[in-house]
C-alpha cells in the first residue's frame, strides 16, 4: 500500500473556509471553532446551521449565518473524506483495522483515505503535514501522535481519534482501546485453572501502555491463587516473531523451565512455538502457550493457538464512528471506549504433564 493511498469516495457536503483568514486577524484560519466563539455558541450548534439541520433558535441561527456569509464558508466534499493513519502497515492486524474503518465509512457513504507515516527513523519532513493539507473531515490514527501533532489537527479544526493508544493521553484526547489487564488475567487464570504453577510471561516493554496492563493482569491472576511473581520468569521482548523466539530459548533452556508461557502478543506466541521446534518440546504436552490478538493465523497454526481475542475490527469500527460524529459537530456521550477482550481456547493448552 503506497502511502496515502485512497481506498474509496464518494460524494456529499462538508466544509471549508474561504477565504483563508477571518477578516481583522490574519494569523487566525476560519474554522467552525471560530465561528462559534466569535457567534457566542457551541460547535454543534455551528454544525446544524451549516447543515440545515433543526433545533436551533432563530435569531440564534441568524447570526451564525452572518457571520458564515461574512467570512465566505461555502460547501465542499472535504466532509465526506475521513483520513486512517498508520505509522508503518505492515502487522497482520492492520488488515482487522482496515476492515472496521471501511465498514462504518460505507454505511455512511464516507470515503477513506489510508496514510503511512513511515518507519520513525524516515526523515522526510514532518509526517502528519499531509494530512493538514487535505483537511479530512475526521482522522482515525493507528500511528501513536505526537503533542505537537495532536495540536497541529487541533488548529485546523480536524477531530480525531486515538486507536489502540500506546501512551498515557491527555484528558480529552478521544480514543478506542481494550480491556488489556482483564485479557492479561484471563489469559493466566486459564493456565492456572489447568494446574499450572510454573507459568512464564513474555512481556512487551513497560512504555507501552497495553503492555503493562497485560503484565498486571498476569500479577494479578498469580497473586489470586496464591502464587508468587517468579521476576525470574518475566522476560521482556519486542512484540515480534524474533523476539518472542529469542525470549522463549531462554525461558525454555533452563533447568526448571516453566510448564507454560503467556505472550504479550500473537506474534510472540509465534515465536515460543519456533522455539520449542527448535529444543525438540511439545506443545503443550511439554509447554502450553497462550498469545493475545487472536489474528487469523492464531486459528491456522498447528497446534491451533490458545489466544485473547482482542475485537480489532470492532474496536475501528468504534473509532471511525465517533471520529466521524465528533467531525459532525456531535456531541458524544464518552470520548474514551475500551471494548471488552475474550479468552478463545484452542488445542495450544492443557494441564502440565505432571499431573
Amino acid at each position: 500500500m503506497t502511502k496515502g493511498a485512497r481506498l474509496s469516495y464518494a460524494e456529499s457536503g462538508g466544509i471549508v473556509s474561504d477565504p483563508e483568514h477571518p477578516k481583522g486577524d490574519p494569523t487566525r484560519p476560519v474554522t467552525i471553532s471560530y465561528i462559534a466563539e466569535t457567534a457566542g455558541v457551541s460547535i454543534p450548534t455551528v454544525s446544524k446551521v451549516i447543515n440545515g439541520r433543526p433545533g436551533v433558535a432563530a435569531d440564534t441561527r441568524a447570526r451564525v449565518e452572518a457571520l458564515i456569509s461574512e467570512y465566505g464558508y461555502r460547501k465542499t466534499n472535504r466532509r465526506n473524506v475521513m483520513e486512517l493513519v498508520f505509522g508503518e502497515l505492515e502487522d497482520m492486524w492492520g488488515m482487522e483495522i482496515i476492515r472496521g474503518v471501511e465498514r462504518v465509512a460505507r454505511e455512511q457513504r464516507v470515503g477513506v483515505v489510508l496514510t503511512e507515516f513511515g518507519p520513525p527513523r524516515d526523515p522526510a519532513g514532518h509526517p502528519i503535514g499531509d494530512t493538514l493539507a487535505r483537511r479530512p473531515a475526521c482522522v482515525v490514527t493507528v500511528a501513536q501522535l505526537s503533542q505537537e501533532q495532536r495540536e497541529e489537527l487541533q488548529a485546523k479544526d480536524i477531530p480525531f481519534v486515538v486507536f489502540d493508544p500506546t501512551i498515557e493521553l491527555p484528558d480529552g484526547v478521544p480514543y478506542v482501546g481494550a480491556t488489556n489487564w482483564a485479557g492479561g488475567r484471563s489469559a493466566t487464570r486459564h493456565l492456572v485453572q489447568l494446574g499450572h504453577r510454573r507459568i512464564a510471561m513474555i512481556a512487551g516493554h513497560d512504555r507501552i501502555i497495553c503492555c503493562r496492563a497485560r503484565l498486571d493482569g498476569y500479577r494479578s491472576a498469580l497473586e489470586a491463587a496464591g502464587l508468587s511473581v517468579d521476576t525470574d520468569l518475566v522476560v521482556r521482548a519486542e512484540l515480534t516473531t524474533e523476539g518472542g523466539r529469542v525470549a522463549a530459548l531462554g525461558l525454555l533452556s533452563g533447568p526448571e523451565r516453566p510448564t507454560a508461557i503467556f505472550a504479550c502478543n500473537d506474534l510472540q506466541a509465534l515465536g515460543v512455538y519456533q522455539a520449542a521446534r527448535e529444543l525438540g518440546l511439545r506443545i503443550p504436552a511439554d509447554v502450553s502457550v497462550v498469545g493475545f490478538d487472536d489474528l487469523p493465523v492464531a486459528a491456522l497454526v498447528d497446534p491451533p493457538l490458545t489466544t485473547v481475542h482482542q475485537p480489532l475490527t470492532e474496536m475501528a469500527a468504534a473509532a471511525t464512528e465517533l471520529a466521524l460524529a465528533l467531525g459532525r459537530g456531535e456531541e458524544t456521550p464518552q470520548i474514551g471506549l475500551e471494548l471488552a477482550t475474550t479468552l478463545t481456547v484452542r488445542e495450544s493448552t492443557s494441564s502440565p504433564a505432571d499431573q
